[in-house]
This record gives structure tokens, sequence and C-alpha cells, in this order.
């Protein structure tokens, strides 16, 4: 079964520091790429979380984002009045008012304009279990998992109309062949004879042309190989396995178009020229398809 890289997953579970939730949104990538924005309390376990994601999910880019829910983990450290420092303010103003004889009050306002009176308090945080974080991710991961499975088979049934439609513009490549060598064939004597007139026609040195003009013009080894590359596309959808194949039937589609390339270059016919276009068309929208399948 291929599994798309456009998934979504999310989990909970409750710790001393609270509600720890993982979210997992992922989006197609060549490679694993993994960006995480946790809280500061789970910050010694962002060497794992690569670890923990590997197993499940092979490759995209993968936003994975942690938070910590009615527990002070998130709220940063507390804000507080430095008692001593703000009488050690009070007592200066008052001094100075008194000992210069200064207009005014000392006020809410002017205190609040000393930053050096506010002071941070770090909250003492729970520590979250290595377990519970472990936990959280790879159930999240899961939910990916099976929307990337979800979004798979319909990337199934897409990808196997664009093989059939291949499929059948090839058919009508390799029953069109054989009558377009045999009208050119005709052609090329027809020609001949005329620029001979009397002087009369080599049939030997002919039919050697002929030969060679066959040759170069020959696709019949082109469709044997398309046909196998979409047969082996095709098995390769259907087989029974959590193996990434989205690198595989990549190449698959390079290869493709590859051999509809020669074709159309030796095909000197417009019949066939045209469903060289439809078959590269559809090698088109599979090589867009591939690129979100894992």
């Amino acid at each position: 079964m291929i599994r798309s890289m456009t998934g979504f997953g999310e989990a909970e579970v409750r710790t001393p520091a609270g509600l720890l939730r993982a979210e997992i949104r992922t989006v197609n990538h060549r490679f694993f790429s993994l960006n995480v924005r946790n809280p500061s309390a789970l910050d010694r376990y962002e060497p794992r979380m690569k670890d923990w994601l590997k197993p499940q999910i092979s490759r995209g880019h993968i936003n994975l984002t942690y938070r910590i829910e009615g527990g002070n983990a998130e709220s940063g450290p507390a804000l507080a009045l430095d008692d001593a420092r703000a009488h050690q303010y009070l007592r200066v103003f008052r001094d100075m008012k008194k000992r210069f004889e200064l207009p005014g009050e000392i006020t809410l306002e002017m205190m609040a304009r000393i930053s050096e009176l506010v002071v941070r308090e770090q909250a003492e945080i729970p520590e979250v279990p290595e377990e519970a974080v472990a936990d959280v991710t790879a159930r999240a991961a899961r939910g990916v998992v099976a929307m990337r499975e979800e979004e798979g088979r319909s990337l199934h049934a897409d990808l196997e109309g664009r093989l059939r439609g291949i499929g059948s513009a090839l058919e009508a490549v390799q029953e069109r062949a054989p009558a377009r060598l045999t009208t050119e064939r005709d052609r090329l004597r027809r020609s001949v004879r005329e620029l001979a007139g009397e002087a009369g026609v080599d049939e030997e040195r002919l039919a050697r042309e002929i030969a060679l003009m066959a040759d170069r013009w020959d696709i019949s080894e082109e469709i044997v190989r398309l046909r196998s590359h979409l047969d082996h596309f095709r098995g390769m959808l259907d087989e029974d396995s959590a193996e990434p194949v989205g690198k595989r039937l990549a190449f698959l589609v390079q290869e493709m178009h590859r051999e509809a390339n020669t074709i159309g270059s030796k095909a000197n016919d417009a019949e066939i020229e045209h469903r060289v276009v439809d078959i590269k068309n559809e090698i088109e929208r599979l090589r867009e398809q591939v690129e979100n399948v894992e």
C-alpha cells in the first residue's frame, strides 16, 4: 500500500506538569525534515524526537508541536516586586525631597519607571517524564500514518487511471507502427523509381536502404521497455508492504519519460506523435502525483 506524505495527527497525555499535547503535520519532501516547537520543559528530549518518529514516518517535512496546558511549564518565569530595593528607592527619594526642598509627591507612576524593581522568579516546573513524551509522540505519529494511508488510497486510484491511459495510448502506437513503416517503404520505392526513370532501380541496394530505414525507425524495443516500466510501477503500487516506494516510483517515471521521448523522436508519423503527446502528458501527471508518495 502506498502512502501520501500529507498527514495530520494529535494526541495528549496527563503529566505532573499538566496536559501534554503533541500535534504533527506533514507535507511532501525528498528527505526526512523535522521542525520542532516545544516548551522549555521538553528541551532535553529534543535529540530523541527524531528517533521516536522515524519508525513510522520515513520522509516528508514534519512540523511537530508540543504544548503543556493546565500547568506552569509554558507560563515562563513569574514576575515579582523586589521589596528591599523598592524601600531603598523610596528612602532615597524622600531624602532628596527633604534635603533639596523639592515639590511633588512620590507616585506609583514614578516607581513603575524603575525596571529593576520588578524581578523574574523562575517557578519550579514539575518534570515531564520521557516515557510520556515518547508515548504522546508515537500516538500522534500513528494518526499521521492513518491519514497518509487514507490519502494513499486516493493516490493509488489516480495513478492507476494514469497508467491505464498510458497503456491505451501505447497500444495505439504499437498498432500503428507497422503500417507507417509499410507506407514509408512504398513511398521510398515510388520516389526512387521516378528518379531513376529508364535507368532502372538497383533492387538490392533499395532493399538495403529500406532495411536501414526500418531499423532507424523501429520502436519495438522502446515499446517493450515502456510497457515493462508500467508493469513494474503497477506492481509497486500493489505491494503489500509498509516500505516506502516513492523514490522508486519517481525513478520509473523518469525512465518512462525517456522511452516516450525516444518513441517520439523515431515516430516520423503524425498519428504516433499525437499519441506520444498523450503519453507524455499522463507521465507528467504521474510525476506530479508521485512527488507526494512516501
